[in-house]
């Protein structure tokens, strides 16, 4: 015989507080409670084994508890790290997410997002630059649904929005290059960047004006690619705006019985996991890509708790992370 299911109103009854307190800190509206009471209810739904039925609640409070997630390339570190950094914070409010794989396809991303929608999820946090403000438009005003736009998207009206730091980002590369002792130095620029990319190279030149600008696909392919050009052009020293270019320009060094430093320094972008396993360990410049997550995921979280409140747009700082792949030029 199955276990009769306990009721929200008999963890109320153990509490001793109302129905409706015990909905809005189960909910995730807890901050609006005295943590006392929080306690209470938390401890009375452990006790009593409460679980919530979550297609009841999607039912009367049009909330799926899940948010859609959508990223460009789940296989690259940064996305991944990224992701992780969202669930962990989202599951704190219990909240799940959706994931979508883009693969820069703007027509796959834009019909995954609707196709969410659909679904039910109460919020988005994109990563992806493919995405038209038309099709976000349609989320926030036809939908009605809140985005959290992270930043390889532009922002747009009505949104929140985590960022970090790209422009001085760039500025730490070039003047770490400047103190190394490099003039004769390049930047790879993905074909289709990004405005937070554009940022870092804007940061760059404000170092280097003159620097030599390779065009490429955002791609450990895109970044072995330019390594010839960088050879014929007897560059010292080169900033890869990723660690994904900076990772293809290693092997095309190779591949040219070439090597990082001696034959040409190296800076990347990101600082995901893999810049401390090449030879020699990668110096770039390091985001905070898990904090990025959880920060994205806590505005979303506070805007479906609060969805009159002001807008935010939250910038995070960046470090330079020094290893060994940029020399002293004697």
């Amino acid at each position: 015989m199955c276990a009769k299911k306990v009721t929200i109103r008999e963890v109320a009854k153990r509490a001793g507080v109302s129905i409706a307190t015990v909905s809005q800190i189960l909910n995730g509206k807890a901050m609006k409670f005295d943590p006392l009471t929080v306690q209470k209810v938390q401890a009375a739904r452990d006790e009593l084994g409460y679980e919530a039925d979550h297609l009841a609640r999607q039912m009367v409070g049009k909330q799926s508890k899940t948010i859609g997630i959508l990223v460009p390339e789940i296989t690259n570190s940064f996305f991944s790290t990224l992701v992780k950094g969202i669930e962990e914070e989202l599951l704190h409010s219990d909240y799940i997410s959706m994931l979508c794989n883009g693969g820069f396809n703007g027509a796959k991303e834009e019909k995954a997002l609707l196709e969410l929608a659909q679904r039910g999820v109460d919020g988005f946090i994109i990563a992806s630059p493919s995405i038209s403000d038309e099709v976000l438009k349609e989320i926030l005003q036809i939908k009605k649904r809140p985005v959290i736009v992270l930043d390889q998207k532009t922002t747009v009206e009505r949104s929140d929005e985590v960022a970090t730091d790209d422009f001085n980002g760039g500025l730490l590369a070039a003047q770490y290059l400047k103190k190394m002792g490099h003039t004769k130095v390049a930047v790879v620029v993905p074909d289709l960047a990004t405005v937070n990319i554009m940022h870092r190279l804007q940061g760059f030149l404000v170092e280097f004006p003159q620097a030599l600008q390779l065009k490429t696909e955002l791609s450990k392919n895109g970044g072995q690619a330019v390594v010839a050009e960088l050879l014929d052009q007897k560059i010292e020293a080169v900033f890869a705006l990723s660690d994904e270019l900076a990772f293809g320009i290693y092997l095309g060094m190779r591949q040219n019985d070439k090597s990082v430093p001696d034959d040409l320094s190296v800076i990347g972008y990101d600082d995901v996991e893999m810049c401390r396993y090449v030879t020699p360990a990668l110096t770039t410049v390091a985001q905070p890509i898990y904090e990025l997550g959880k920060q994205a995921a806590d505005l979303m979280v506070k805007r479906l708790a609060d969805p009159t409140s002001p807008y935010v747009k939250r910038i995070l700082p960046v470090e330079l992370a020094i290893r060994g792949s940029v020399k002293v030029k004697i």
